[in-house]
């Protein structure tokens, strides 16, 4: 890299993450209860939401206490350096909260309000993902490669639902619609961890509606450092109306087949 800011952000984002993950992994109690809800009485935080945030952002702004933040449990600063960290310190809440395997932090750097360093550290899965814009993706030491785009019909996607009961719905109803045009349909229940499989050749393709920008800041950096075209609706960005991830070749028919569906719309 020759930016070295990159290379201090990739540096400190990782570190940040891996902090965050061994307290997340080996801190998390046996009788870890939810500590609040938010969207509906099942989007849920644990205790442990709240910790792991409290370590990102103050290792952070140890470091560079000018830069701003935004975090899914509160953290929220302009800053004034130009950069801005957007953190979701336990993206599949309620995977940990039942002891299943797919979560992850999710920590991303923007510069003048483009991401620039993205890293999603999955503890359980032994993994760590990175990218840096214009540099590639990788897991470890492996560079990352979407899959060779197949047909519509033999692609694997990923997605999510939310959760309130009018949306989760919509969603359903859009997934029943999809899934016989599809080989199948897989749900992860965490959004970063998705993108990044996206980035690995793990799926073909990913969309969910309504993502905030926590959720898929860094995972849609590594996914298109990996080669995949990420967007929302035809000619706009991801955003929470929509989000679409795919290899290119996969990307357009995908995207087309959800406007069709309405599946940015409640």
């Amino acid at each position: 890299m020759a930016d070295p800011l990159l290379t201090e952000l990739l540096d400190l984002a990782l570190r940040a993450a891996h902090r965050a993950g061994a307290l997340l992994r080996d801190g998390r109690p046996e009788d870890l209860g939810v500590a609040m809800t938010k969207s509906s009485s099942i989007d849920v935080v644990t205790e442990m939401d709240i910790a792991a945030e409290k370590l990102i952002t103050g290792f952070l702004a140890e470091h560079r206490p000018q830069d701003g933040f935004l975090g899914e449990e509160g953290a929220s600063s302009p800053g004034t350096s130009g950069v801005r960290w957007v953190i979701d310190p336990l993206d599949g809440t309620v995977n940990y909260l039942y002891g299943l395997p797919t979560w992850g932090v999710s920590i991303a750097a923007e510069r003048d309000g483009e991401t620039v360093v993205g890293v999603v550290d999955a503890p359980m899965r032994g993994e760590t993902y990175r990218a840096v814009l214009g540099g590639g993706a990788y897991m470890g030491d492996r560079r990352l490669a979407v899959r060779p785009s197949p047909a519509l019909d033999q692609a694997l996607l990923g997605t999510g639902f939310g959760y309130v009961q009018s949306r989760r719905a919509r969603q359903a109803a859009v997934a029943q619609e999809v899934i016989p045009l599809v080989r199948d349909i897989r749900r992860g229940g965490s959004a970063a961890i998705d993108l990044c499989d996206v980035a690995a050749g793990r799926l073909d393709a990913y969309y969910e509606r309504g993502l905030n920008p926590w959720d898929l800041a860094a995972g849609a950096l590594i996914a298109r450092e990996a080669g995949a075209l990420t967007g929302g609706r035809p000619g706009e960005p991801e955003s929470g109306e929509l989000t679409v991830a795919a290899s290119p070749g996969l990307f357009r028919p995908i995207q087309d087949l959800l406007e069709e569906l309405g599946a940015w719309h409640d």
